[in-house]
């Protein structure tokens, strides 16, 4: 545990503006007070933590957990709990629980838990941040691993109902914008305050871009259950990276080796505000090879990968966010200080944290993550805590 008040020196600090090397922090009740470089000056009754040379980045915020550590979000409130904190142990300081598309009473009963968490608050087993719906608006054709069976057509009364079963915690909900009734659920959520994501759909190019132009700001587990670029129809990919949308959109990636190839992810990262790294982990993240359930559905986990049963269908993937954090250096050779804007900033920046998270800068939460030399973990402080 980190006293009310001590110094990390001796660091690599990734800040939003670059590396300090060497740099160091001071933390304040629970608060980022200062930044530096070289040798912090020690004030009487300081507390200094020598890091010797190791990365510190700021925690990680993944809007995009369906489970781990053997626990699926969906089963109950206590498997929601310790879904996320097996990933708090992955470095992982705000999560967002994503539900798979489910029946509409499963759904509200699975976002009243995610309620009680976001009112419990921080703690030493995780922070969530609220919920999203990944469903039940979405293209049969690109449904991937949802259920079929519960998908809907856009439904204002159904999504008004699960709204207020969220108690104001729903955050983002993924929409096929090209479903009739699709604007009106984008518009809903943009007025009330929550993000609308585009994605598991087999929208065109213009019916991506007019969704963005509607206030769409995030594209769902991009390249996955869409159709792929084409140069001649480059549709929703083409629209989320920017040839067409005036708005600004954020593009969720699983930077897994499965869902998208390296340079994929690094030609994503070439606008370092455009890219979010997010797991789509569901519970077999971290608990090995073996046979799972999602969303009343047989997955199959062999060799780290998770596909559908019944079709080989991808089905959410194993990772946990140091890990994609550690591919996006060493596989796709980004910057760490873009990786880690994609893995905390970026994020945060998407669901209206700024001002609170995300990055290593005075006045925002100290929430950290330390890694070594060949960015594994090592520790994890969440608001000036060591967990």
């Amino acid at each position: 545990m980190c006293v009310p008040q001590c110094v990390l020196a001796g660091a690599r600090v990734v800040t939003p503006e670059g590396v300090l090397d060497p740099g160091w922090i001071e933390v304040r009740r629970g608060r980022i007070a200062a930044v530096g470089t070289g040798v912090p000056a020690r004030a009487a009754g300081q507390s200094v933590t020598d890091l010797d040379g190791a990365w510190l980045l700021p925690g990680f915020i993944d809007l995009h957990v369906h489970g781990g550590g053997g626990h699926d979000v969906a089963t109950s409130a206590a498997a929601m709990a310790a879904a996320v904190a097996f990933h708090r142990a992955h470095g992982t300081t705000g999560t967002l629980v994503s539900l798979v598309t489910a029946p509409v009473e499963d759904l509200a009963e699975q976002l009243a838990w995610v309620a009680d968490l976001v009112e419990r608050g921080p703690c030493a087993d995780g922070h969530v941040l609220g919920a999203h719906l990944e469903g039940p608006f979405l293209a049969p054709a690109r449904c991937g691993a949802q259920a079929p069976e519960h998908l809907l057509d856009p439904d204002r009364a159904v999504f008004a109902r699960l709204v207020r079963a969220a108690r104001g915690t729903l955050r983002v909900i993924t929409v096929a914008p090209e479903l009739p009734g699709a604007a009106e659920i984008i518009a809903d959520a943009v007025d009330g305050g929550i993000v609308a994501a585009i994605g598991h759909t087999d929208a065109t190019y213009d019916q991506a871009v007019a969704a963005f132009a509607a206030g769409a700001t995030l594209t769902t587990h991009l390249f996955n259950a869409m159709p792929p670029l084409h140069h001649r129809a480059p549709g929703p990919v083409g629209a989320a990276l920017g040839a067409g949308a005036d708005a600004d959109v954020a593009c969720e990636l699983i930077n897994d080796g499965v869902h998208v190839h390296p340079s994929i992810t690094r030609m994503v990262a070439r606008d370092r505000h455009r890219l979010v790294l997010v797991t789509d982990a569901i519970d077999a993240a971290g608990a090995g090879d073996g046979d799972y359930i999602l969303g009343g559905q047989a997955v199959r986990v062999r060799d780290g990968q998770a596909r559908l049963a019944r079709s080989g269908v991808l089905a959410g993937s194993t990772l946990t966010m140091d890990d994609a954090l550690r591919r996006a250096v060493l596989d796709a050779g980004i910057p760490i200080e873009v990786a880690a804007a994609a893995a905390a900033t970026n994020p945060a920046r998407v669901l209206g944290l700024s001002a609170t998270c995300g990055a290593i800068a005075v006045g925002l939460a100290a929430d950290l993550v330390v890694l070594d030399v060949d960015l594994h973990l090592v520790r994890v402080m969440a608001g000036g805590v060591w967990s």
